[in-house]
């Protein structure tokens, strides 16, 4: 990509993470910009003023010699600095306006814009520039999914309703073999946490070729997955009887049948689509009741990025090395809601697995932990202080942006987590 495209796609990038930020919280005013205070949610007026801030940091006042420069807002850096402003003191602090707020995010955007032109996309300063978009990317995500957490309407003015596709059951065999985990360096931009590639063997194994669906999932919730201490770590009973668990968070029985809240709307639930907004604890319980198990997050790498009888080479996406289209997966901006499993064959792995990016993240069966000769990057808070006790997932979802997604892209959470858009696949005993 010569110098002028990169510097347009860069562009592109930055303005459409904040058109997107926009638009999700554009309502989010008055009583909104708090909201309930919460141990996994942001204020929403906290949440857009440190996107803002992270861009301006990183972008315009992150200097070679590790010192900053002045902030654009006064005392920011005690205001949005996620490091070091602890969770519950987030809804009291002295905040500007939502309107001030919102200036806040058009100024340094504007600022990180002008720099672009002057210095260009193929500078050490781009990177900055692309972890900058990504973070505001992620918090896009966010945005929706507290949304959803909060019974808010859904973004884009209601929920869509995509076409039947139909169950896709079954699983595919994978051979395994010896392969590189993790980013090679090729890429324009990677995560500290994927760093390096280095080999890993994988066993030969049977993969499913879709996620459990809220029809398969609903039967155990139906045959008592959740009354069954014996299907459960002992954690996992733990937790669910604390959070007095009894099916999935947003689920309800009504008229005998199952229903679910979607963001402001309860809906039957759709057999086909993947089950979401369970956690790993769920998952786990559910496996060992269908007698699976989650897959290692080799596993699902390998079954992503491999291909029959092609020793060492690696597909940037399951479907191959073209970038993410509608066709391929569920992914924003095509996607606004899940879809049945069947959908999106034309992105199905060389191995026939469907839908491994977009749609529902994915549970691993491991803790988030380092690569080998791992150090952090610039921002050193992105992975390290996570390491040990939260899950890998894989694979994206459908509020995920296709500029972030990709094969090696690894989010983590801790086990307990259910309000993000996780769902899962298994792998047979």
């Amino acid at each position: 990509m010569d110098s002028l495209a990169a510097e347009t796609e860069l562009r592109t990038l930055l303005v459409e993470a904040r058109s997107r930020t926009l638009g999700l919280i554009t309502d989010l005013d008055g009583e909104r910009a708090l909201g309930p205070k919460l141990a996994i949610v942001n204020p929403a007026l906290w949440e857009a003023g440190h996107v803002a801030w992270f861009q301006e940091r990183w972008c315009l006042r992150h200097q070679p010699d590790g010192k900053l420069a002045p902030a654009l807002l006064p005392g920011a850096d005690a205001l949005y600095d996620s490091s070091a402003v602890a969770h519950d003191t987030r809804w009291d602090l002295p905040l500007p306006s939502w309107t001030a707020t919102q200036e806040y995010l058009a100024r340094v955007l504007e600022r990180v814009l002008a720099r672009l032109e002057e210095r260009g996309a193929g500078t050490e300063w781009a990177y900055f520039a692309r972890l900058a978009a990504f973070h505001e990317c992620m918090h896009a995500e966010a945005f929706s999914y507290t949304r959803q957490t909060l019974g808010y309407g859904a973004p884009g003015g209601g929920a869509h309703e995509s076409p039947s596709a139909g169950p896709w059951s079954g699983d595919v065999d994978i051979a395994g073999g010896t392969f590189l985990l993790g980013a090679s360096g090729h890429e324009t931009f990677v995560f500290d946490n994927e760093k390096w590639a280095h080999a890993v063997h994988v066993p030969p194994f049977r993969m499913a070729r879709a996620p459990v669906t809220n029809a398969e999932f609903a039967a155990f919730v139906d045959e008592g997955g959740y009354r069954s201490a014996e299907l459960w770590s002992a954690e996992g009973w733990k937790w669910r009887a604390a959070a007095g668990a009894k099916a999935p968070v947003y689920w309800a029985r009504t008229d005998g049948r199952w229903h679910e809240r979607i963001h402001d709307a309860l809906v039957e639930l759709r057999p086909h689509i993947p089950v979401l907004h369970v956690n790993w604890y769920e998952a786990e319980a559910y496996c060992r009741w269908a007698g699976r198990r989650l897959p290692a997050e080799a596993e699902w790498e390998f079954a992503a990025t491999t291909a029959p009888g092609a020793v060492g080479l690696k597909r940037k996406y399951p479907w191959g090395d073209e970038r993410p289209e509608e066709r391929h997966a569920n992914l924003y901006p095509h996607a606004r809601a899940r879809v049945d499993v069947a959908a999106h064959p034309d992105g199905d792995s060389a191995w026939g697995v469907r839908q491994l990016l977009g749609n529902v993240w994915e549970w691993t069966a491991d803790w988030f932990r380092p690569y080998p000769g791992f150090a952090p990057d610039p921002y050193k808070d992105y992975s390290a202080p996570w390491f040990g006790d939260h899950k890998v997932l894989r694979g994206g979802c459908y509020a995920t942006s296709a500029a972030l997604a990709s094969t090696v892209y690894r989010n983590f959470y801790k086990p307990d987590r259910r309000d993000v858009y996780a769902g899962f696949r298994t792998c047979a005993l």
